[in-house]
């Protein structure tokens, strides 16, 4: 077997050879391999951990109100700089092209309803929030194709690539392309950890900070929740707080989601892969670990350009094994918010659920698209007249997994402000202007064509055939 020394050695003639990619990515990459090779711990002290106080996850509710005068937002929103993932593709959900031009309601797209929200921001207040999409190689082209319709539009939209590094072929760790793989499938993009490290390297974080830009606003594209908010920036900007995430209270849904902890005197973010396996259960529990990351982060533009300049964001490693062509290979990626415990005063905001609407699946596209929620101004809202402050639990069969399937069997969005959860299996079509309410599950028996007629009202009832409507 070859020693991390000698791979490390091999790797570098190897990635020498490479034209398709930059200097800077070159040397990135031969950087994290360097740390993952090391084997730098990535497990933490079980006993070490303590539950953050209110200092560090700030409750929402405590927040300074936002300042009054349209003067003062003003001011606020000229130092700050909206920031959105844009890396993406649709694939999972039967798309081409960049997740973020999946339409979500009324014929607008995630892109288009972040592009009104800012408008609507720079024409209230005479500010001007720029906005930036961090595409991949993967969704750069088609995203400068998109963004042309915005051109007369109130907002300055900026975009930047991250990273491009080569997958790493288990076997011998060289990179897959210098062996003939020059397609995409060659290549990665090595997660958000890398906003920070491309926002430099592009030469935007440079640019914004000489136009008087303080903080960026990073979050997912395609959390609808994830909307500029005054009284975080106020916040930040008083305290002087170089990082903050927005974290928010567990339900059964997110155990997986990753959690704020106080650790050696820092916060840090702890992930799943880092728990040991007898703690995993632990971890899980709603009880010891309350609230977890929404990908919602505000980060200090000086301190990224600090920290970034000095390589201190050494984020832990996350190995992503895959197979192309039937070689195995190995993506190494970092996570954005893992970075949060090398800035300084980093806190977290413990947020309303509100700030964190993601669409995943198309079982995500149905609670948006339904009467659940309403949308103004760009803003998704949610129906006051739902009491229960959870959302109804989805859960669609294969049939609903791609979005031109999911919009061909529902002939109208079924209305489900009293719905507590769904489930549908099978080949069945919904007709107009149905109602579901209570537990309700359709699941169409094998070969059988189930359809809802218009105007159905289904209440807390199981429906496996024509016969049961």
């Amino acid at each position: 077997m070859a020693t991390a020394a000698e791979k490390l050695s091999s790797l570098k003639s190897a990635i020498a050879g490479l034209t398709e990619i930059s200097e800077n990515e070159k040397n990135g990459f031969i950087n994290l391999v360097g740390r993952y090779l090391s084997g730098e711990a990535q497990h933490v002290e079980w006993s070490k951990i303590q539950t953050p106080t209110d200092e560090v996850v700030v409750p929402y509710d405590t927040l300074a109100p936002t300042p009054d005068g349209s003067a003062e937002v003003k001011n606020l929103l000229d130092k700050l700089v909206v920031l959105k993932l844009n890396g993406g593709l649709g694939t999972t959900m039967g798309c081409t092209g960049p997740k973020s031009v999946i339409e979500v309601r009324d014929g607008l797209t995630f892109l288009d309803l972040i592009v009104i929200q800012i408008e609507n921001l720079n024409s209230k207040y005479g500010s001007n929030v720029p906005l930036l999409l961090m595409n991949s190689f993967n969704t750069h082209d088609d995203t400068q194709k998109i963004i042309e319709k915005y051109k007369n539009s109130n907002i300055e939209i900026h975009t930047f690539n991250q990273s491009q590094y080569p997958r790493l072929v288990v076997e011998d760790f060289l990179p897959l392309p210098s062996k003939g793989h020059t397609g995409k499938d060659g290549w990665y993009p090595p997660g958000h950890g890398d906003v920070f490290p491309s926002l430099l390297n592009s030469g935007k974080l440079d640019a914004l900070l000489s136009q008087g830009k303080e903080y960026v606003f990073v979050a997912n594209s395609d959390n609808l929740g994830a909307i500029v908010d005054l009284k975080i920036l106020n916040h930040l900007i008083q305290n002087k707080n170089e990082y903050c995430m927005e974290v928010t209270p567990k339900t059964l849904a997110d155990v997986k989601g990753g959690t704020l902890i106080s650790y050696e005197g820092r916060v840090q973010l702890l992930e799943i892969a880092q728990v040991p396996d007898e703690h995993v259960n632990a971890f899980k529990s709603i009880e010891k670990f309350k609230i977890f990351n929404t990908n919602n982060l505000w980060v200090n533009l000086k301190a990224v350009k600090r920290l970034v300049e000095a390589d201190a964001l050494k984020m832990e490693i996350i190995p992503n094994p895959k197979e192309v062509d039937g070689v195995k290979v190995l993506q190494l990626e970092t996570a954005a918010g893992a970075a949060i415990r090398f800035f300084d005063k980093a806190i977290g905001i413990n947020v309303p659920r509100s700030r964190f609407l993601p669409v995943k699946a198309t079982s995500d596209l149905l609670l948006v698209q339904s009467d659940l929620y309403t949308l103004e101004d760009g803003f998704v809202t949610r129906n006051k007249a739902r009491a229960n402050p959870e959302n109804p639990s989805i859960e669609l069969g294969p049939e609903f997994k791609k979005v031109s399937n999911f919009l061909d069997r529902f002939k109208s969005i079924p209305s489900i402000v009293e719905l507590d959860s769904l489930k549908v299996a099978g080949n069945v079509w919904f007709g107009a202007g149905v109602i579901l309410k209570g537990k309700v599950s359709i699941v169409a028996k094998t070969g059988v064509k189930l359809e809802v007629p218009d105007g159905t009202v289904i209440a807390n009832k199981e429906i496996n055939g024509p016969e049961d409507l």
